[in-house]
């Protein structure tokens, strides 16, 4: 395979990761937490994913298979809980329990939880991250082949972590108000790319 090929393979990972609009989901899932806490997030999160996605590229189509899972029912099921997300951030809280949210302790459960669902799963490790690893990784066969590709993915998910390193200082020039706005924004977006993967995968099941 071309250099060519390698990087189409990249940028597509990429494009389908969308560590940009990771940032404004991340801030509004880590509202309370301090610097450390979001730093440990976004490390927690990108090592899980990382684990999830490798696990894919290593044998991914087996793995579906023994489970007796298709492709496009595991979209499905990514859609649904995207749109479970993006509901909570355009509805689920209030104003006044948005307020308390900053006075409560962050417990390591917590942190623990929110890395490893929503953030590392559907998230960055999505239906369509997995799919576009799987197809990578059956492009691409041999040791070398499956070397590059644990090294795209690699360095995607890095890519990722740095730009959830950087929502802290982006929180502070947005403010609560330009925060709150971007949430509902990114929220509606989301819920328009969970229908987009739920009818994609619908599609597929009843045509094919």
């Amino acid at each position: 395979m071309t250099v060519t090929s390698w990087t189409n393979d990249f940028v597509a990972l990429l494009v389908i990761i969308d560590p940009v609009g990771l940032v404004p989901i991340f801030l509004s899932l880590t509202i309370g937490m301090t610097k450390a806490d979001r730093q440990q997030t976004a490390l927690i999160a990108s090592c899980i994913s990382f684990a999830i996605i490798a696990v894919f590229v290593l044998g991914g189509t087996e793995v579906l298979a023994a489970m007796g899972i298709s492709l496009d029912a595991f979209r499905v099921a990514g859609g649904i809980l995207l749109f479970y997300i993006a509901f909570e951030m355009i509805f689920g809280k209030a104003p006044e329990r948005r307020a308390k949210t900053a006075e409560i302790a962050v417990s390591r459960d917590h942190i623990r939880n929110i890395a490893a669902f929503p953030l590392a799963m559907p998230l960055i490790a999505g239906p369509g991250t997995l799919s576009a690893s799987i197809l990578m990784a059956t492009k691409h066969s041999g040791f070398s082949g499956l070397l590059i590709s644990m090294i795209i993915v690699a360095v995607a998910v890095f890519i990722c972590y740095f730009f959830m390193l950087l929502a802290t200082p982006i929180e502070r020039l947005i403010g609560d108000t330009g925060r709150s706005i971007v949430a509902k924004l990114f929220g509606i977006l989301l819920s328009a790319m969970a229908v987009q993967f739920v009818a994609g995968g619908l599609r597929a099941l009843l045509f094919s």
